[in-house]
């Protein structure tokens, strides 16, 4: 066997190296710049350590800083291996369990000892100087395999119950892989690592809460202290963070819907929103915008039962995956002696539907239909359960009851590219009309899935194909193809929108689908008179009412555009003198279609203009004995320095165009 290996770089160039050459090694012939600023190596596209040997012929790209994600990655993963060990340093006994990379940082689940209990808030600042002198130390971060036994004896004799119990499930023969951080602490991983501890920036990270968690996710297992931080490549990185969390804080839909009394949620209703009569105005508004648009788009809107058969799920196959999510119902007999329900063994048992599709099945297999009929758009404002657990709730983002703006396309094979494209574009026109930027991700199949490899093929194809005949598979739209991410019986295209402070929000989704239809006998008579399946499409734009009015909430910061403002305006007096021409006005507006109130109290102007501005009132028109007398209103815009002058009439149909839908402007 030859001693040297062929490493193809990403100019084309190739170099004969000796095997068990490192990455960093290779970055160091090329030069010492490239050395210094080298942080990993992608090899044949997968992402390696940068002190891992080479063993065979390949192609090696380096990463850098200017890799961004890649780096963000493996500094993250580095923090919370950090954040691991500073932890076990400062208290003995501690058991760990597992510490991802996040969106914007790291976590680490920890079993504290019983003397100590949970891990505290205030303890956050002591543990960030021990990761600091950690990382200041430059401990080399070292690979090395392990023998599964072997792994397992070291994890329980080290007292690591739950990562001896982790290394048992692996499968036997399986690579194990751990990383020591110097000669003294180590954890199991598949890495990639940074080279040592130096490489991190001991700057750019920050603790920032303690929550409970349980051990793999399951309230049935024992409970740990997760640790949570925030990790970046640079301090600058970081102060530009926080801000933005700053700003998020400001942002939060919850304070926001308090203030501005939108909606409320209590424990007397766990996950489910109380929405008050100005939230109500926001929803209604969203759902007449949205019902003119799928009717535009040739949809039929349906309406189907909360609750169905549980043997309707079983044959969908969502039994099987949801049940524990599905809040189940049995058949119930009533007890003539007022002593509660009686529950037969035989009982027949019902669920609050989860999701809408089988519905919408059984709708479409009502009558025969022929490829004539096709394509079939249903439509649903469809209310759904979910059975979340109480910890993952949160606000309107995560409910247990919310409405979807759901639909499923049936559609023939050769209308799939035709729908999903149209798709593509209503998606675009409704996202830009709320002010969003977006990038559109191909989510593809999962290891566990029903279908052929031959269906996920041409699905998943043909959902490519129609963002490429879209025009949106390019940089400008952040296309992105994402393994394992699809549905189990599905892969789906998925629209992660942009907010105004940057964070992105997964929301519309369009689904190819050909399980479903075989499993509930949805059948279509052909042209040739034989009976063949439709492709059902699932799809959804908003996602649902809840969640997507949460974020308009946080990307508006509470003002709403206009026309979505639950009170448009507002007409507020200075003297008690323009009391009946401040009714008069309000009148007129509301006869224009302006959701408008008045102000007559007895109180200064400035507190009534301080008031409405954090109410978050879009425009407040002001009118004391002279205007009156004039005919005409001061309007002060929200946001806006000064007021403007003008006639009634002329603000009444400034305000109306502000008012009207923007797709229903001229």
């Amino acid at each position: 066997m030859s001693e040297m290996i062929r490493v193809t770089l990403p100019d084309g160039s190739a170099r004969e190296v000796a095997r068990g050459t490192t990455p960093a090694q290779i970055a160091a012939d090329i030069g010492p710049g490239l050395a210094k600023a080298a942080l990993a190596a992608r090899i044949d596209g997968e992402l390696f350590d940068i002190m891992r040997p080479l063993e065979a012929d390949t192609s090696l790209s380096l990463v850098t800083g200017r890799d961004e994600a890649d780096a963000l990655e493996l500094a993250r993963h580095d923090y919370a291996h950090v954040l691991a060990e500073a932890v076990q340093r400062l208290f003995p006994g501690t058991q760990i369990t597992f510490g991802p990379a996040t969106a914007d940082g790291f976590y680490y689940d920890f079993a504290p000892t019983a003397e100590h209990g949970p891990f505290r808030d205030d303890e956050l600042p002591l543990i960030e100087e021990e990761m600091r002198r950690i990382i200041a130390a430059d401990k080399a971060l070292r690979r090395e395999v392990w023998e599964r036994d072997d792994l397992i004896a070291r994890w329980q004799a080290d007292g690591e119950t739950f990562k001896a119990e982790w290394a048992a499930e692996l499968p036997e023969g399986d690579e194990i892989s751990v990383y020591w951080s110097g000669d003294d602490w180590m954890d199991m991983c598949r890495g990639p690592h940074l080279a040592s501890t130096g490489k991190l920036d001991p700057a750019a990270f920050k603790l920032t809460r303690v929550s409970g968690a349980y051990w793999r996710g399951d309230q049935k297992n024992a409970q740990l202290s997760r640790i949570y931080g925030t990790g970046w490549l640079n301090r600058k990185q970081l102060a530009e963070h926080l801000v933005r969390l700053e700003e998020a804080a400001k942002r939060d839909h919850r304070k926001l819907g308090q203030e501005m009394d939108l909606f409320h949620l209590q424990q007397e209703a766990h996950g489910s929103v109380f929405w008050h009569p100005h939230g109500f105005i926001v929803w209604r508004e969203l759902e007449a915008y949205m019902r003119r648009a799928i009717d535009a788009a040739g949809y039929r809107e349906v309406k189907t039962p909360q609750v169905m058969d549980a043997r309707q799920w079983e044959q969908s196959g969502h039994w099987g995956k949801y049940r524990e999510n599905m809040f189940v119902i049995p058949d119930e007999v009533p007890n003539t002696e007022d002593e509660g329900p009686i529950i037969s063994d035989e009982a027949e048992w019902m669920a609050l539907k989860p999701m809408n599709c089988p519905a919408h099945v059984l709708i479409f297999r009502q009558g025969i239909k022929s490829y004539r009929d096709l394509p079939l758009r249903l439509y649903e404002n469809g209310c759904c359960h979910r059975n979340e657990p109480h910890g993952a709730l949160h606000g309107l983002m995560r409910v247990r009851q919310f409405t979807q703006d759901d639909a499923h396309i049936f559609c023939r094979e050769d209308q799939i590219v035709d729908e999903v494209r149209s798709f593509c574009a209503l998606a675009d026109r409704i996202y830009k009309d709320f002010g969003f930027s977006y990038a559109i991700k191909l989510a593809l199949r999962p290891e566990k899935r029903f279908g052929s490899e031959e269906m996920w093929d041409k699905s998943e194809d043909e959902l490519r194909n129609a963002v490429v005949e879209a025009g949106l598979a390019t940089g400008d739209y952040g296309w992105e193809e994402l393994p394992g991410e699809g549905a189990f019986y599905a892969p789906k295209l998925e629209w992660h929108l942009t907010d105004a402070i940057g964070r992105t929000w997964q929301v519309g989704t369009i689904q190819s689908d050909r399980v479903l239809p075989d499993r509930l006998d949805a059948s279509y008579v052909g042209e040739d008179g034989e009976r063949h399946r439709p492709v059902m499409l699932h799809r959804a734009i908003f996602g649902s009412y809840e969640r997507f009015i949460g974020i308009l909430i946080e990307h508006f910061a509470g003002r709403f555009p206009t026309w979505l403002a639950p009170v448009q305006a507002v007409v507020a007096t200075i003297v008690s003198d323009a009391d009946d021409y401040a009714k008069d006005a309000v009148a007129q507006l509301t006869a224009a279609g302006i959701r408008a109130d008045n102000d007559l109290r007895n109180e200064k102007i400035n507190y009534k203009v301080r008031e409405h501005s954090l109410a978050k009132v879009p425009h407040l028109l002001v009118v004391g004995k002279r205007e009156a007398e004039e005919g005409t209103v001061a309007i002060r815009t929200l946001g806006q320095d000064g007021q403007r002058i003008m006639p009634l009439a002329e603000a009444i149909a400034m305000l109306k165009g502000e008012a009207t839908p923007p797709d229903l402007r001229g």
